[in-house]
């Protein structure tokens, strides 16, 4: 090829690429603010853009020569969705299905696709997502930057359902990675939190839909880990568990195990879209600002605990919705999530060290749920280099700055817990984690920006997660 033939090649991928950085913007709209679920800080942004293809994607990162910022469903609470002046890619319109193997049981989507959405196209050839988090309106690229886990027994991290994805690096290029293919990229990809390149598509092993029974079971605290590893950890029919824990004294553990079944369950398939969570919604804030709210959740537990076995399709379960979460407003208060990750020797020394602490610090704590994951030894930033308990905290502040402070406050306590206790925390959430915190809890984190300055040296691709604590 000349230098002539050359430099008219480069002029015309330039001028492509700003032609489709322009139309891409003239898809969204000309506001410059990114806002996470919890609403409490709206993010600046110099510009949103909804790429509608791995094309779209590599072109605008040709073109725009400032820093880029990635968002998916904006579950991830602590700025880790934006940076001040960037280039937002929201990536909620690369949302198609690549193709569907039903013998082989894997997939290939985009990576804004939702888990509701790729729900729908497996559940009719009798297929179900392996891993995914609780609800389904997350994104799956989002999943994958987060390596998020779900209430799935013996599974854990979303890494190990993970067979390959697509990576449009910051120089715009595309890159196919998988545990042979580039592993070390692939590696510090997941759970990397797109610092390292933007994910277009991602390949997923999936499951089989089965009828599931659900069995709700009370049992004492200092028993809980003897328990699970005897009756649900060695159960094969175990799919789904989770154990709850109330305020204040988060003492009494509600077990909930999901069964695979023999029986025919129920014809909905699916929990309908667009559903009106009201009472939901009514129950949440009951419990989080009347006097006695507490006693009130607890007597909603048991309310629970004394119907009859439910009897659904695992998809059922899947679909959960995360509007039944939500409150009604979040304007003068929000809604938040933590978590906590503890090997089983330290778990009744965490969990009534964590009670002490949120009593003490008179959090608004609505609920604690207890998962377990095995080890992650594959990812980088794993929080589960060894088998691990999960604590969820799910908790309300006012959406007040001296609120935030509060609450940084008494986490920084329960992260130092954590720490002392041979744990982690997770790191989707606020940022309220001191550099320290977080270079204890993820020793790896040099390796990963060894990646970075490889991939992306001009430190393009940024957040305010990779800002405060994976500085290169």
């Amino acid at each position: 090829m000349s230098e002539l033939d050359s430099g008219r090649r480069q002029l015309l991928k330039a001028a492509v690429g700003g032609a489709c950085l322009a139309a891409c913007t003239q898809r969204t709209s000309n506001a410059a603010l990114v806002s996470d679920v919890t609403q409490l800080e709206a993010m600046p942004v110099a510009r949103i853009l909804r790429p509608q293809s791995s094309a779209d994607v590599a072109a605008a990162l040709h073109e725009w020569r400032g820093p880029v910022s990635i968002g998916g469903g904006r579950f991830s609470m602590g700025g880790q969705i934006a940076a001040a002046d960037s280039l937002h890619l929201d990536m909620r319109g690369l949302n198609r299905l690549q193709w569907l193997d039903v013998s082989a049981r894997t997939v290939r989507c985009e990576a804004g696709m939702t888990w509701r959405d790729l729900l729908d196209y497996i559940d009719p050839h009798d297929l179900s997502v392996a891993i995914m988090q609780s609800y389904s309106n997350f994104t799956i690229g989002g999943s994958v930057s987060v390596n998020c886990h779900g209430r799935y027994v013996g599974k854990g991290a979303l890494v190990h359902a993970i067979r390959a994805l697509r990576l449009a690096t910051a120089d715009g290029h595309s890159r196919e990675l998988s545990r042979t293919q580039e592993p070390e990229l692939f590696a510090a990809v997941i759970g990397g939190y797109g610092g390292l390149g933007v994910i277009t598509e991602v390949e997923l092993d999936l499951a089989t839909n089965m009828p599931l029974e659900r069995r709700m079971e009370q049992v004492e605290l200092h028993d809980y880990v003897a328990w699970f590893e005897q009756e649900i950890a060695v159960n094969d029919d175990a799919v789904l568990h989770n154990a709850d824990l109330v305020p204040p004294d988060f003492d009494a553990p509600l077990a909930t195990t999901w069964l695979r079944s023999s029986k025919t369950p129920k014809p909905e398939r699916l929990i309908p879209r667009g559903l009106d969570y009201d009472t939901e919604q009514n129950q949440i804030w009951l419990a989080s600002e009347l006097p006695g709210g507490s006693w009130l959740r607890e007597r909603a537990q048991l309310a629970e605990f004394a119907k009859d076995a439910l009897l659904v399709w695992r998809n059922h379960e899947a679909s959960l919705d995360a509007a039944s979460l939500e409150p009604r407003t979040r304007r003068m208060s929000s809604y938040l999530l933590q978590e906590y990750f503890v090997p089983a020797r330290h778990f009744i020394e965490f969990a009534r060290g964590m009670a002490e602490i949120l009593r003490g610090a008179r959090a608004n704590v609505l609920n604690v749920s207890i998962r377990h994951a095995p080890a992650d030894t594959l990812t980088m930033l794993s929080w589960s280099p060894e088998p691990v308990f999960c604590f969820v905290l799910y908790f309300k502040q006012r959406s007040t700055q001296a609120a935030s402070e509060h609450s940084d406050a008494w986490t920084r306590r329960l992260i130092d817990l954590a720490l002392r206790l041979e744990g982690r925390y997770y790191l989707p959430y606020r940022l309220a984690a001191s550099p320290e915190q977080f270079g204890r809890a993820y020793p790896q984190a040099q390796r990963i920006t060894a990646i970075k300055r490889q991939v992306d040296p001009q430190r393009r691709l940024r957040n305010r997660l990779w800002d405060k604590y994976l500085r290169t």
